[in-house]
């Protein structure tokens, strides 16, 4: 009995050290933002001028609104693409050219971003020159995000519709729904909670991508990731401090209320199924 105890609390204690060491860092980013000294390690009190100073830095908040709709319509593509493309590999289990496509699909996941970006920017260089367009920017920037973006999404999608029963959508079917009906009325709602958890990961590893950013980006288009490391190589200022507790507190807001509709979702359908059942 002792050995059980001592064994659970043993687990215990290594995930809370886990967690104080993820999340540590982010719980002294936040408190150091109110630092009213220069000094990142150094409290001298409690004050809101970094917050003011930020409000005033131009700079910080062009690039903070690039990276943001960047980031929404990286995520918006990603999920309508990744969908497509998880819908080819799990409804299709043959068709010419199938483990080329998937190996095409999961090729992002696995190559370093710098040789994505790199490889990227050689191909719209030659482009430009042939066709003079694009021009690096917002739009490159954007395409270099969705290719990473739509293989995570492509991933987390299919693992989902893997799991669904296809005589579900077959009863549909038989019952005289539409390719079409099936699809919204039976396997998009089961897929929601899978859509949103893809929409979220997109939309965070395009907003704080950096690899890919530098080497697709042209001027006027700084994202906010690309200015913090050029001013932290120069030396860290405390508004870095602020805009990133303001990231973490609308991220942290976005998470709790996709989870809080994600879990209404379940109880609904929970209920639907229970209702059904009964009947």
């Amino acid at each position: 009995m002792t050995g059980s105890v001592l064994h659970r609390w043993f687990g215990k204690g290594w995930l809370a050290m886990g967690f104080v060491f993820l999340y540590l860092p982010i719980v002294a980013l936040v408190l150091y933002s109110f630092n009213d000294s220069p000094v990142p390690n150094a409290w001298r009190g409690f004050t809101l001028k970094w917050y003011v100073a930020l409000a005033a830095d131009d700079e910080m908040i062009t690039a903070f609104a690039l990276s943001m709709r960047i980031a929404f319509f990286t995520a918006c593509s990603s999920v309508l693409l990744g969908t497509l493309a998880a819908f080819a590999l799990v409804k299709y289990r043959r068709f010419t050219g199938r483990t080329l496509f998937s190996g095409m699909v999961n090729a992002p996941l696995v190559m370093p971003e710098v040789i994505i970006g790199l490889s990227l920017l050689l191909m719209l260089v030659s482009v430009q020159r042939a066709l003079g367009f694009p021009e690096r920017g917002t739009l490159t920037i954007w395409m270099g995000h969705l290719l990473l973006g739509m293989a995570y999404a492509t991933v987390v999608i299919q693992a989902r519709l893997q799991e669904l029963n296809p005589q579900l959508e077959e009863a549909a079917m038989d019952l005289g729904a539409r390719p079409w009906q099936v699809f919204t009325l039976v396997t998009l709602p089961m897929i929601s909670q899978s859509l949103m958890s893809a929409w979220l990961l997109t939309f965070t590893l395009s907003l704080d991508d950096v690899v890919l950013s530098a080497f697709l980006s042209g001027p006027g288009s700084t994202t906010m990731p690309l200015v913090i490391f050029s001013r932290a190589r120069l030396g860290l200022n405390p508004t870095v401090n602020a805009v990133a507790t303001v990231i973490v507190v609308v991220v942290a807001i976005g998470v709790v209320l996709a989870s809080y509709l994600i879990a209404r979702a379940e109880r609904n359908r929970s209920l639907e199924m229970a209702q059904a059942n009964r009947a």
